[in-house]
């Protein structure tokens, strides 16, 4: 089936026939990313667990809750991306698809330029955020300002390098090849948590911790370009290579995208900001609560990454109704996902806090962990749409979604941060994913039926409410998990509390096909170990 992209671009016309994919080789690739992505998760979440553990016990509450003002004030330059990786992702993937290989380099060249302009902008940010420390964070130290300016410059120049060679990164992607990028994440991961532990165990000042950072920074951004150079210098990378129809394609593609990224910005990237602004002295409980929620968007991420590469290809050829049915399967994956890694904290998270942290940070952090987690599990149930709806070029009918979401958090964070503080700014997000994914039903899927033809009902009832099924016994507990300490339960309700979620999402959650394909991965799985070995 000819796409309908031919009629917009006539260069796809001419372009040979999509590379058809076997059922059995679309699952392969897809599985093979997946793996790879857990592997990247897998090496980061034991940084994130262990880091943190290890700073709390070592820094003051104090100089623990600069040094993540400095992360989150640093991470901002990731925001300038623009969409280019996910652009640049998406169209090798299509290319490749055809088998177009100017296609890939003169995307990719473009891209070049973008997040060479990116990274010299987040340069630009990283120096006005630095001068405004003091009237941004009126209740710091006075005694901590100064090493935290220059620690936030080392952090947001070298991010801004990383930025400008993400791209390189993004082509890996593009060709589903995510062990590459996978190698690139493991070995930067570990390197910044070995030198951070360093800085920390010869008690360095948040200066040595940002030069420390920076270095790492620095040496992913060479990294990225020598892999580049060695496993896939076959697609050119050129400024003089850049094609102006490809740059009026981008820019269409990624001007939605950057409203997204700011509207991310207001959802997931100003709030330990807004809680440094008006309660300074509970940003280190805050972002500890946030820690274990933005492991499970990790654990998301990593699953549904190779969607949007694999969905681009895939859409090249698919009919709306084969789309569709991927993404109600997709959302049902990715619900009981965000509930097998979400439901235990909900209601053990004061002992996971306590052996983690200790007791004082858990008593200060359960009930934003709490807050945050159904925020965020309730906002990531249409994270299979949102990509997918990227992947197929319509995201620009998704932006109320998240115009709305970003409007009503920062709205509702900085009114309730000036009442309540930090549980203002938690109850902020929370009203923010309500609001978000009522409007991602209400309007956006009603313009994305051509492209995902699936019934808002069937996505709701079986993609949503049928895995959540598995959350009854949690929610039996309430009375027991709401309070900020140990619950009074004993082992024997603990053990019925495990098997009867288990027992909910096995023979509730997924449907008859789900396990079959789950138990065929894993018998082919097994059945392959003893002769890799």
């Amino acid at each position: 089936m000819m796409s309908d992209r031919t009629t917009e671009n006539p260069e796809y016309a001419v372009l040979p026939e999509p590379k058809e994919q076997s059922h059995g080789q679309v699952v392969g690739t897809l599985a093979r990313n997946s793996v790879a992505n857990g592997v990247r998760l897998g090496v980061g979440a034991l940084v994130a667990i262990l880091l943190p553990a290890y700073l709390t016990h070592h820094l003051s509450v104090q100089t623990y809750g600069a040094w993540v003002l400095i992360l989150q004030l640093g991470a901002y330059v990731g925001y300038l991306d623009f969409g280019v990786q996910t652009a640049v992702s998406k169209y090798i993937a299509e290319y490749e698809a055809k088998g177009d290989e100017t296609g890939c380099s003169r995307c990719v060249s473009v891209g070049l330029a973008i997040t060479l302009i990116a990274g010299a902008l987040g340069v630009l940010v990283t120096l006005a955020l630095a001068w405004k420390v003091p009237e941004l964070f009126g209740n710091i130290p006075p005694e901590l300002i100064r090493e935290v300016r220059i620690s936030l410059l080392f952090v947001g120049i070298s991010l801004s390098a990383t930025l400008a060679t993400s791209v390189f990164s993004a082509i890996f992607l593009g060709l589903q090849r995510y062990q590459v990028p996978m190698m690139t994440s493991v070995v930067s991961k570990i390197l910044y948590g070995t030198v951070l532990y360093a800085a920390v165990f010869f008690h360095g000042s948040l200066v040595v911790m940002g030069m420390a950072a920076a270095a790492v920074n620095l040496m992913t951004a060479l990294l990225q370009v020598a892999m580049w150079r060695k496993l896939a210098s076959q697609i050119r990378v050129s400024l003089r290579a850049i094609d102006f129809t490809m740059v009026r394609q981008m820019f269409r593609y990624c001007a939605v995208l950057t409203v997204w990224s700011v509207c991310m910005l207001f959802i997931t990237g100003i709030d330990v900001t807004i809680v440094g602004h008006y309660a300074f002295n509970e940003v280190a409980y805050y972002s500890i609560a946030t820690a274990p929620t933005n492991l499970i968007l990790l654990i998301l991420g990593a699953a549904l990454g190779p969607l949007l590469p694999a969905t681009s290809a895939l859409s090249v050829a698919r009919s709306s109704e084969q789309m569709g049915n991927i993404l109600l399967r997709t959302t049902r994956y990715s619900t009981i996902l965000l509930l097998v890694t979400g439901l235990p904290l909900l209601v053990c998270g004061y002992p996971i806090l306590r052996l983690w942290v200790g007791a004082t940070y858990a008593q200060n952090s359960v009930q934003f962990l709490r807050i945050l987690l159904v925020a965020n599990i309730l906002r990531n149930l249409c994270a299979p749409y949102a990509t997918m709806v990227m992947a197929t070029s319509k995201q620009h009918v998704a932006t109320a979604s998240a115009i709305t979401e970003g409007v009503v958090n920062l709205v509702g964070s900085v009114w309730l941060a000036r009442h309540m503080g930090a549980m203002g700014v938690a109850l902020g997000t929370l009203l923010g994913s309500i609001a978000g994914i009522g409007m991602h039903f209400w309007v956006s899927m009603h313009y994305t039926g051509p492209t995902l033809t699936v019934s808002r009902m069937k996505i709701l009832t079986q993609g949503m409410i049928r895995p959540a099924v598995m959350a009854i016994p949690s929610m039996l507990l309430l009375p027991y998990w709401r309070i900020a300490q140990v619950p009074e339960i004993s082992a024997m309700l603990w053990i019925l509390w495990a098997m009867t979620t288990a027992f909910l999402a096995w023979f509730v959650s997924m449907s008859g096909d789900d396990r079959g394909i789950l138990l065929r991965m894993v018998g082919d799985r097994m059945r392959l170990s003893p002769s890799r070995s």
